[in-house]
């Protein structure tokens, strides 16, 4: 009878238990898990500068190779090399002792031509005063005026050996060119040098501002100039600024500019070279350096940026974003990419102003789920670390 009883009495717990739980709650009596949490970031567009990196070379501006123009041996080398010259400083001094007697000589045959030609002069205008009176005959007087015309001609002539004279004894003196640092010297005092040798005897280059020259390919200036034809990028008006990355990457502090560009393909390697201009007063830039450059292709006004840290790739490599829609559901959509600007990607299709993209939470967001998106708000960079001081 004991055990009858107590069966009668539990059987009435239980069905109130079951009346009493909420109606979404499992049999358990726990809520249903909230949306997971997402960051998003909703796409606007704006005006971007889009920039392309091409390798290049420094190069001076202004080369010149100092050659002497007349023979002889070097009595003086006079300048430092690596130091800075000036136009028409002197450089070389080459032995003069043979070209001074020779512009010594051409003075005294100058000198002897105008004392032949005075007394022929005189002679020549008697005999014009006395053909009159016909107490000389014609070929008298033609005789002497061919004399005199004569004798002048070798006045000329002596004049023009001495000025040739003159200049092979300025030559002497090997001047720069123009002005600018000045290298090593291939000879030294006592060389024996020869006229335009193929030798130079140094080398100046004007090293501010210098020139660097950049590489494009035809198929990429082909792409830019339809883009720009199209109206997709603005071009900028006047001279396309350039910037400058060094080796380690450090960012040169002079901006350059884009000269011009060669007006033919290379055929072995199918590029255009492209040259550009960079101020150089603290001489950081040397020839033969190789650099990077950031030349600015246009500005593309209603360009769509995602950040890198949104986009992944789907099992076929295409480019995919975690967007969320009206209905606050994770839905994946394929995008088209075609460069990054920053840390983001340029996007041309697959997204338009208002979307919400997934930055952070990705793990969480499964397509077709339910989510709560928050405004992705970007983390400040953490300071460096203080450096640790020294022991004494």
């Amino acid at each position: 009878m004991r055990l009858f009883y107590l069966t009668i009495l539990l059987v009435p717990l239980t069905s109130c238990d079951k009346q009493n739980a909420p109606g979404g709650a499992p049999p358990g009596g726990m809520p249903p898990p909230p949306p997971p949490e997402v960051s998003v970031l909703t796409v606007q567009a704006q005006r971007v500068a889009l920039t392309t990196e091409l390798s290049g070379r420094v190069a001076a501006s202004l080369t010149a190779e100092v050659r002497p123009q007349v023979g002889g041996i070097v009595q003086n080398r006079l300048f430092t090399e690596g130091a800075d010259v000036k136009a028409g400083d002197v450089l070389y001094q080459i032995n003069p002792a043979s070209y001074q007697a020779a512009h010594d000589g051409a003075r005294a045959a100058l000198a002897k031509a105008e004392a032949n030609v005075a007394p022929l002069r005189l002679k020549a205008e008697r005999f014009k005063e006395l053909l009159t009176s016909d107490a000389v005959s014609q070929q008298d007087y033609d005789d002497i005026s061919a004399a005199q015309k004569l004798a002048e001609a070798e006045i000329e002539s002596a004049k023009a050996a001495l000025e040739t004279t003159q200049i092979n004894l300025a030559y002497t003196k090997v001047t720069a060119p123009i002005s600018g640092r000045i290298g090593r010297s291939s000879v030294t005092n006592g060389a024996l040098v020869t006229a335009s040798q193929p030798v130079a005897l140094a080398t100046i280059q004007q090293l501010d501002p210098v020139y660097v020259d950049v590489t494009q390919s035809s198929n990429e200036m082909l792409r830019l100039r339809k883009s720009q034809e199209s109206g997709q990028l603005t071009s900028n008006s006047g001279e396309a600024k350039v910037l400058l990355l060094l080796d380690d990457r450090s960012q040169y502090p002079e901006p350059g500019t884009l000269k011009f560009s060669e007006a033919f393909v290379d055929p072995s390697t199918g590029s255009v070279t492209l040259r550009t201009l960079f101020p150089n007063p603290k001489l950081v830039l040397l020839p033969g350096m190789f650099v990077q450059t950031v030349l600015e292709e246009g500005v593309k006004d209603q360009a769509i940026v995602v950040p890198q840290r949104g986009v992944t790739r789907n099992p076929a490599g295409n480019a995919m974003v975690m967007t969320v829609n009206a209905d606050d559901k994770v839905e994946p959509r394929v995008i088209t990419v075609t460069r990054t600007v920053g840390d983001g990607w340029l996007v041309t299709d697959g997204l338009k102003v208002g979307d919400r993209v997934i930055l952070e939470g990705l793990q969480k967001a499964r397509p077709g789920t339910p989510v709560k998106a928050l405004p992705f708000v970007a983390k400040p960079a953490p300071a460096p670390a203080p450096a640790p001081a020294e022991k004494q």
